[in-house]
């Protein structure tokens, strides 16, 4: 026969650690991963259902933008298969608002541009759409210090093309022709 006692220390002990490793399986169950960080960040912006003008301005305004009741410009393009570097920066900007062009590569998707009002600069917001969802996007301001950003109302370095990066200058101009306005390489 064999016989086992334990200690109400060892047992408070086991008790302990049981409940030390159910807090660390809730932790790494519960807590995003740092590729979807920006995903959750912006998880309260609603990318679904925009497949009318109506829907897609009212995105829009969600985001405090008064747009023009019609799109200047749509069209289809094809993401392309492998990214150039343009398209590298356009894709940086769409991660930061919890986006990523990467999972779309290959596909054709649909290109609407609308008009922004009471701007003081030029500026137009491209919504590119794949099954009714915002799949990618962004705020061209145009002019001489024009540039594009993603769709929140700032300026910083990781949500805009224009922005400085290693004395890379990028402009709104190469930005609007290759991935918000024209090119569809």
């Amino acid at each position: 026969m064999f016989v086992c006692t334990v200690k109400a220390s060892s047992i408070k002990f086991f008790i302990a650690i049981l409940f030390s490793a159910a807090v660390l399986v809730g932790i790494v169950a519960f807590v995003p991963s740092i590729d979807t960080a920006g995903e959750t960040a912006v998880a309260m912006l609603d990318y679904k259902g925009v497949a009318t003008v109506e829907e897609q301005l009212r995105f829009l305004e969600e985001l405090g933008y008064k747009a023009k009741n019609i799109p200047v410009f749509s069209d289809e393009v094809q993401i392309p298969q492998s990214f150039d570097s343009v398209y590298e920066k356009y894709n940086r900007i769409q991660k930061a608002q919890g986006l990523n062009l990467e999972k779309y590569k290959g596909k054709t998707v649909l290109r609407y541009t609308y008009e922004i009002k009471d701007t003081d600069e030029p500026t137009y917001a491209t919504l590119l759409i794949y099954k009714n969802r915002i799949i990618g996007g962004d705020i061209t301001v145009m002019g001489d210090n024009g540039y594009v950003r993603g769709f929140r109302r700032f300026h910083s370095p990781e949500n805009d093309f224009g922005a400085e990066e290693d004395g890379d200058h990028g402009s709104s101009d190469e930005a609007a022709e290759n991935v918000s306005g024209g090119s569809e390489s």
